[in-house]
């Protein structure tokens, strides 16, 4: 496993995630809300899968990019994660939704928020989600 302390290699690599987030906020289908978001997931073997938000004209069929991140990693057998960088216009956090997907994964995800400029902030899941219900508080059978 990957060493995610704070040095300046780990910042680096938190803006590289960032820069592979802000390449797939360009692919971003938005004609309704002209909001543009990519997402860049790093998974513990280090393999890193990328998102961006896809809308509908039913809203409730649209995709942040941040599921379409984790379910493609999923589709593909990743299901640990260790970060994941979202990238807006203006640094928005994920919304509810996307974080609950999050904590299904990894209670201890590193969350990247970043802008179109590359400023961004280092946060836990745990930051954005706290008191989280997770998989382990299912009664086991």
């Amino acid at each position: 496993m990957t060493d995610f302390g704070h040095d300046s290699s780990t910042d680096q690599r938190w803006a590289e995630l960032l820069n592979q987030a802000l390449d797939a906020r360009n692919y971003s289908y938005s004609p309704y809300s002209k909001y543009k978001v990519g997402a860049a997931l790093l998974t513990k073997s280090g393999k890193v899968y990328t998102g961006c938000n896809i809308e509908n004209v039913g809203h409730s069929a649209a995709v942040c990019a941040e599921r379409t991140a984790i379910f493609k990693a999923v589709s593909e057998g990743e299901t640990d994660f260790a970060a994941i960088a979202v990238a807006t216009e203006n640094g928005g956090s994920p919304c509810g939704v996307c974080r609950q997907v999050m904590r299904e994964f990894a209670s201890d995800l590193i969350v990247i928020i970043g802008d179109v400029t590359g400023q961004y902030q280092v946060l836990t899941l745990s930051d954005l989600l706290p008191y989280s219900f997770g998989p382990e508080n299912l009664p086991h059978s």
